[in-house]
């Protein structure tokens, strides 16, 4: 999956000073039974998708103290998550590009665990299959089909979520809630031999604008927004990359400091980015990249 070019040294050093500084969270054990920082304590996420990165955002945000509700299309693949969450965890099936259906699955979250405190953004397609590609190879229902899944969805949640956090109490920190979107260095940062695919760029570069949009008009309500642009990242949505020799090539010159991300690699950013760690940063795009942007 691809994901800005980078927001400048002052967010980075800012970042940098943030991960290292002491803060007045509790302590708890992660799986590996090492202390960590319950970033997410008490609070409550609603993670769109359930597998690859999503997945690995809603484990690691579990262990960093929330409560997670999955939304997804697929029944199995939500349930199989939830499962793995254990009593954390929560969830409901919906089609994300269906307004009632999602205003249902947002209802579902709340009359399970109260509020809404986290939302990430993750769901989303590669629209090759349905026609995706150059603009002038690129089919109506490549660009329909794509920007359906990737920006209509964003927008129908967001949509449904920012109606939760505007009527409800602000939190210990005077934040009401974060809002996370899944972009693409594809956004700002193109590559024109192997990844080509311009409905997919045009819907990452909307939610670029749709975030910073959002961040500007929710701060006095109390409400951050975001936008995390990860680069190539192993999930099963860059099986075909990761599959193709050729590219692989490309992406370790592209990306040097890995060829292909984890999910995990974007994980931590994400969660990072929905707690209260980062109260104070709306309205950016981060880049986790691996080198992309400048390589």
């Amino acid at each position: 999956m691809l994901c800005r070019l980078c927001t400048g040294p002052t967010l980075a050093l800012w970042i940098s000073l943030m991960l290292l500084a002491p803060t007045a969270v509790s302590v708890r054990k992660g799986r590996s039974g090492d202390a960590m920082a319950g970033n997410l304590e008490h609070k409550v996420c609603l993670i769109t998708g359930s597998t690859g990165i999503a997945e690995a955002t809603a484990l690691q945000a579990v262990e960093e103290g929330a409560r997670v509700f999955v939304v997804s299309r697929t029944e199995e693949n939500c349930r199989g998550l939830a499962d793995k969450l254990g009593e954390s965890g929560g969830y409901r099936a919906a089609d994300l590009t269906k307004g009632e259906e999602v205003a249902a699955a947002v209802g579902a979250c709340v009359e399970q665990w109260g509020r809404i405190d986290g939302l990430f953004n993750v769901a989303g397609i590669s629209g090759r299959k349905f026609g995706d590609g150059p603009l002038h190879e690129c089919t109506e229902e490549g660009w329909d089909t794509t920007l359906d899944a990737n920006l209509k969805s964003m927008f129908l949640m967001c949509r449904a979520v920012l109606g939760q956090m505007m009527e409800q109490e602000e939190n210990a920190k005077g934040i009401r809630g974060a809002i996370l979107n899944m972009a693409s260095v594809l956004a700002f940062s193109p590559e024109r031999n192997f990844f080509s695919a311009h409905a997919y760029a045009a819907s990452k570069g909307a939610i670029v604008s749709m975030s910073k949009a959002a961040a500007a008009y929710y701060a006095p309500h109390k409400i951050r927004v975001n936008a995390i642009a990860p680069a190539l990242v192993e999930t099963p949505m860059s099986k075909r990359a990761g599959e193709d020799a050729e590219i692989m090539a490309f992406m370790r010159k592209k990306q040097p400091l890995a060829a292909m991300m984890t999910a995990e690699d974007v994980a931590g950013m994400a969660v990072f980015l929905l707690g209260d760690a980062a109260r104070a940063i709306t309205g950016d795009v981060v880049s986790v990249d691996a080198g992309w942007c400048v390589s």
